[in-house]
């Protein structure tokens, strides 16, 4: 009977190479591999065709989901090669890492350990190797490895060496006890102990910190002491896609590597063909990039690289030497264009497949399902997905990906839409690894897309009790064509608005209705019911309003003022004369009611001018009334915030209300007026830079209004020494610069 212990790196091609010629030699009858032992029952599907790496299995809790852990494997990962080279041989493979169903279910160290003082913590995989990297002259650790096991061509003996330089480490560096890595050892021992028993050349793939533990094992009693009475929970397991850029350092994955494009590129390419693969790689990028590469580029980098390796006393050149020799010959020394490379090939852009075969909770095989049906084929790319909402194929998409984020599973995320029309919808996709462990948690809502969202939004509903909480709900669910929940939301709407004494919350709610109502054709959606919330919802807000407005404070009005405005522009998209003519009269009892914020009264007044409800008569009278001597200053510059925010063409137009204005300028103290600039250049600040230069050229050299702000008649003469006092006061209320040529 025979073991080898066969230390890796995990995802190093090398390592990879290695195996594969150690396998060949040592023809195992079992293959024991560091991993989860709940995976054994789908190692099958790596059989199968259709799984293309990188690819992960994903491990979880089946009572709490998002208890999970991934394993990814690579086409170049030594474990997917031992594995595939043992289903091929029809070896027995098996698994014999430390059970989830342990590692999942162990409780967090107790508050009195944690309180016990530590030695500093280390990177196991990390730190160790940095000796052996310093005593070979390498700064890097990840470059020594590289040179010494990755691009190496001699495959003989690494194993060997790896042992031998991991044992050292183990018995010389004064290490910080870890307990979870000695219960993972210690099981795995137990594996190996049992797999003696019935075979005769056992080879073992694990991590190569692992080695020198597997080798020189402590007594069976020892390692039985140390895994008894371990908790357990239960697991469930599957593939998932997974994708280069999550194999990196970078994204957070502990055993990650630095640059899995190019180890890519060193498993597929033959080793005297590297160079020249690489660096064509390289410029076919730059050339993407309408950059001009010449084959000559190509050739030079390539010997400038082999030169640099030379020069370095390394056997050949690396990711290093080729990325300078590109940075040099191809870039002319611009760091910045290496992000290209960095992106496109460094890292890669790759996502693995796995077949429609493997095992998954019915939401996630639903979600497959509408991905093919839809054509939308999950990327790791980010990309801008625009729809017409007025197709059959589109209408559907949209559908799809509201009901996922509805549930939380933002695969899509919605984004601004230029232009006119309510057919068009833009989202943004994005998928990641950590979408598969969503889809399974919100799995328990229901079997489908459509079931589970519309269960998720009813669970929800049961929570809220605020009409604009479900007003947001609403808001959600509307796009997404849940007509169950949509049932049961607008019947909790309703409710809430009848019992509401909340005007303002009653007008938070009618903004999504009204669009829905209004635009509903397009999803085809039925408004019958939307419609019914909406005639009540119009009729309590237009009866209540002015009593709601009544004696507010500065804040309380900001937000009456937000609401009068959005709920104005509802109701101008849906266009019925029933709820125009209540809305209408409820802003003139705000306009005329005395106990109103100015604020509030001035935007009241506003919108009755544009509506028409009011004559420029009217409005001159109101805008004489709001500047009067008989209001305080801060009533007139609140109500002149509320009657121009928005827009100053009004002013720019309208030669009564300037004058108006200028007059009410001029009569005031310097002081007072400085005191209130702060108020007025809010509503001013919204005007476009256009409306703005015209209404100071307009306030510099109209007769007119430059003789009110001095304060004299137009037919009285012309005070200089007033105007030139009142003009600059006149420009900082716009935000214009204060130069005469201004």
């Amino acid at each position: 009977m025979s073991v080898h212990v066969l230390g890796i790196r995990h995802h190093g091609p090398g390592s990879a190479r290695s195996l594969q010629a150690a396998l060949e030699q040592l023809k195992p009858d079992v293959l024991l591999v560091e991993g989860p032992p709940e995976a054994d029952g789908i190692l099958s599907y790596v059989q199968n065709p259709d799984i293309k790496p990188p690819v992960a299995i994903l491990a979880y809790r089946t009572d709490q989901p998002q208890q999970a852990s991934f394993y990814p494997f690579a086409d170049f990962s030594p474990e997917w090669q031992a594995i595939q080279y043992g289903l091929k041989n029809s070896i027995p493979v098996q698994f014999m890492d430390l059970p989830l169903a342990h590692r999942f279910a162990t409780p967090e160290e107790s508050e009195e350990k944690d309180s016990k003082p530590e030695k500093a913590k280390t990177n196991v995989a990390e730190y160790p190797l940095t000796h052996l990297a310093r005593a070979a002259g390498f700064a890097d650790t990840e470059l020594w490895w590289e040179h010494q096991f990755e691009l190496r061509l001699n495959h003989e003996d690494s194993f060997a060496a790896i042992l031998e330089g991991m044992t050292a480490l183990r018995d010389t560096l004064d290490l910080p006890e870890d307990r979870e890595n000695d219960l993972r050892e210690a099981y795995m021992r137990k594996i190996l102990h049992e797999a003696e028993k019935n075979h005769e050349t056992i080879a073992v793939v694990c991590g190569a910190w692992h080695a020198p533990a597997l080798v020189n094992r402590p007594p069976k009693k020892e390692d039985n002491f140390l895994l008894k009475g371990l908790p357990k929970c239960k697991i469930e397991t599957t593939w998932i896609p997974w994708t280069y850029r999550r194999l990196t350092f970078a994204s957070g994955y502990g055993a990650g590597v630095m640059s899995p494009g190019w180890y890519h590129h060193i498993w597929q390419a033959k080793p005297d063909e590297r160079g020249y693969g690489w660096m064509t790689q390289v410029a076919c990028v730059f050339r993407h990039h309408q950059m001009d590469t010449s084959t000559a580029h190509v050739i030079e980098a390539i010997r400038l690289a082999d030169t640099l390796a030379a020069l370095r006393d390394l056997a050949r050149p690396g990711l290093a030497e080729y990325n300078e020799a590109t940075n040099t010959v191809l870039s002319f020394g611009d760091d910045s264009l290496l992000d290209l490379v960095q992106e496109a090939l460094i890292v890669g852009q790759r996502m693995g497949e796995v077949p429609s075969e493997v095992p998954a909770v019915p939401l996630q095989s639903d979600v497959l399902q509408h991905q093919k049906k839809l054509r939308l084929k999950p990327s790791d790319e980010r990309k801008a997905l625009t729809l017409d909402l007025r197709k059959d194929l589109d209408r559907e998409r949209s559908q799809f990906l509201h009901r996922l984020y509805v549930l939380g599973i933002n695969w899509g995320t919605p984004a601004h839409v230029s232009g006119k029309g309510t057919f068009k919808e833009q989202w943004n996709l994005y998928w990641e690894p950590e979408i598969a462990i969503r889809i399974i948690e919100k799995g328990i809502w229901g079997n489908t897309v459509a079931t589970a969202a519309s269960a998720y939004i009813r669970q929800q509903l049961t929570q809220v009790s605020a009409l604009r909480e479900v007003a947001q709900l609403l808001e959600q669910t509307l796009p997404a064509n849940l007509p169950t929940a949509l049932t049961d939301l607008l019947q909790k709407l309703d409710e809430l608005a009848a019992l509401s004494g909340d005007i303002f919350q009653l007008m938070q709610a009618l903004p999504p209705l009204a669009n829905i109502s209004r635009y509903g054709d397009v999803r085809q959606t039925d408004t019958a019911m939307i419609n019914h919330v909406l005639d009540s919802l119009v009729s309590r807000i237009s009866i209540g309003l002015p009593n709601a407005c009544t004696s507010l404070n500065e804040d309380s009005a900001a937000e009456a003022f937000d609401r009068i405005q959005e709920m104005d522009s509802a109701l101008r998209i849906l266009q019925r004369d029933d709820y125009t003519q209540l809305w209408h009269q409820a802003l003139v009892s705000l306009a005329d009611h005395s106990q109103i914020n100015g604020i509030i009264a001035g935007k009241a007044c506003r919108i009755l001018s544009e509506s028409s409800i009011w004559n420029d008569d009217i409005i001159t009278q109101k805008f004489s009334l709001a500047l009067s001597s008989a209001q305080s200053t801060s009533y007139s510059a609140a109500w002149l915030e509320g009657f121009l925010q928005g827009s100053g063409m009004v002013l720019i137009l309208d030669e009564t209300l300037w004058g108006l204005l200028d007059q009410w300028v001029a009569q005031l103290d310097e002081e007072i007026l400085v005191q209130i600039l702060p108020v007025l250049r809010r509503s001013f600040a919204t005007f476009s830079k256009p409306e703005r230069r015209k209404l100071g050229e307009k306030a510099k050299n109209g007769k007119q209004s430059v003789s009110v702000a001095a304060g004299v008649s137009p037919d009285t003469g012309f005070n200089h020494e007033r105007a030139a006092t009142a003009l600059p006061l006149v420009k900082q209320l716009l935000g214009l610069k204060t130069a005469t040529n201004e």
